[in-house]
């Protein structure tokens, strides 16, 4: 049997797939179904599951670009297209998935270890509220500078992969569906990443909500706290509204259970995101050495 190929004789009869030609090969065929199944779970307000799920879905797509980048017509098409401007953007664009997976594993490890601590402290109840709030003090002016650390890590993301289709008049179908098919990837991989980084920054809420909650947390009226936290799908941004509520409110026995639980909840949401993203970066690294490796012989 003859060696599969990426693409057999074109028939009028066939139905196109979305990015490439008829009867594509089937690793491609793959790659824009796994994509299709990520772009489909988009959401404007993400939970923590909905971004768990979408984690899984990048890391089959990130399989299937693997199995992609070592195809013969894959490798084929790199190495007549090295000096090309969209190559240099591919290795560009893996270079930023790196960069940006690692900025949410660093958010999380940073937040997972100091979440650990007021866990710790809250547990062997030593000192006291005044020991715990302390704890909680520095657990807020850790999230700071996670949050600044987010901010950058975002704002470098505005300058990665364009967006847009590869269409040049020069260039034969395959080659322009195949580009297209792997800045796509890219695309929606750096924006799940961005969603992901937004939310370990507790970005869910309006600024009246925050202004709302502030003045809430100052009336020292913890039902309503309570009852903002119960409607925000957001486990990193529930943990600082009970830690603000912990250093404003008066109720610290109250206060402290419900930082218990809150920080109990997150620990589980940052473990599975941890996962996520190490399995993620690992991909990452795998692609990024096939171009390299491709585009060096």
């Amino acid at each position: 049997m003859a060696a599969a190929t990426p693409f057999s004789p074109t028939s009028h009869h066939q139905p196109r797939s979305k990015s490439l030609p008829t009867r594509p090969h089937p690793i491609i065929l793959q790659c824009n179904q796994h994509l299709a199944n990520l772009e489909a779970s988009d959401a404007s307000s993400p939970s923590s599951s909905l971004l768990r799920h979408k984690l899984t879905d990048l890391q089959t797509l990130h399989d299937c670009v693997e199995k992609l980048v070592l195809l013969p017509f894959t490798q084929e098409v790199l190495v007549q297209e090295h000096q090309e401007k969209w190559v240099d953007e591919l290795l560009d664009g893996s270079l930023r998935l790196l960069d940006a997976c690692t900025a949410a594993k660093d958010a999380l490890l940073h937040t997972k270890d100091c979440a650990r601590e007021v866990q710790s402290i809250i547990r062997r109840k030593r000192g006291g509220e005044m020991e715990v709030a302390a704890e909680v003090r520095k657990f807020l002016a850790s999230r700071k500078v996670v949050k600044k650390a987010i901010l950058k890590a975002l704002a470098n993301l505005k300058t990665t992969v364009k967006k847009g289709k590869f269409c040049p008049s020069n260039k034969d179908q395959q080659t322009v569906s195949l580009v297209n098919l792997l800045k796509d990837v890219q695309v929606n991989t750096l924006s799940t990443l961005e969603s992901l980084l937004n939310f370990i920054s507790g970005q869910t809420q309006s600024k009246s909500s925050n202004w709302s909650l502030v003045s809430k947390l100052m009336l020292n009226n913890a039902k309503k706290i309570s009852c903002t936290q119960e409607g925000d799908q957001n486990e990193f941004s529930k943990v600082d509204a009970a830690l603000q509520s912990f250093v404003l409110l008066t109720s610290k026995p109250e206060s402290i259970s419900n930082l218990q639980n809150q920080l109990q909840n997150l620990e589980s949401v940052i473990q599975d995101f941890g996962e996520g993203l190490e399995t993620l970066f690992k991909r990452f690294i795998k692609i990024r050495v096939s171009l390299l490796n491709i585009l060096n012989h």
